[in-house]
């Protein structure tokens, strides 16, 4: 029994600390380079990634609110947000237009086979992080109307 204790501890313990930090991966900006992922964060730099998709009604909605508030919130706090897509090559040529038309000035990022998602365990979206030094310090899974005011008090306390 001990050891299936202490088996279970180790594995919950290296899942937990894996998901802890931002994985080593690079991914696509919309303009077809690659950034690697760790790159947003570091140097003490508060980085906002958001996972989406085009077809996720609560992702764009989280997405939307945020926008409106987003020039405001960083006049106040440095921060930069980065909004992750995770629509697959079937539905990718649709984030640009909806990029466009919805006016967001968000950097967008590409994870199409998702990667990203994959190393963060988030098994639903949106996911909305907040990364400081690459350390995942805030973790939200859905969306529901106001949690963007939670989302903007969690970084004003990294400041």
């Amino acid at each position: 029994m001990k050891k299936l204790i202490t088996v279970i501890t180790i594995i919950f313990s290296v899942s937990v600390n894996s998901q802890s930090v931002l994985p080593d991966l690079n991914l696509t900006i919309l303009n077809g380079e690659e950034v690697s992922i760790r790159s947003i964060s570091s140097d003490d730099k508060i980085a906002v990634v958001s996972l989406w998709a085009t077809w996720c009604v609560p992702c764009i909605k989280e997405l939307d609110a945020i926008s409106e508030y987003y020039e405001e919130w960083k006049e106040e706090v440095d921060f930069e947000l980065y909004a992750v897509s995770t629509d697959d090559s079937r539905t990718i040529k649709r984030v640009n237009a909806m990029v466009n038309g919805k006016g967001w000035e968000y950097n967008i990022l590409l994870d199409t086979n998702n990667e990203l998602q994959r190393s963060l365990g988030a098994s639903t979206i949106p996911l909305t992080l907040i990364v400081k030094n690459n350390k995942i310090v805030y973790r939200h899974s859905g969306y529901s109307s106001g949690v963007e005011f939670e989302l903007f008090d969690k970084i004003k306390e990294l400041k």
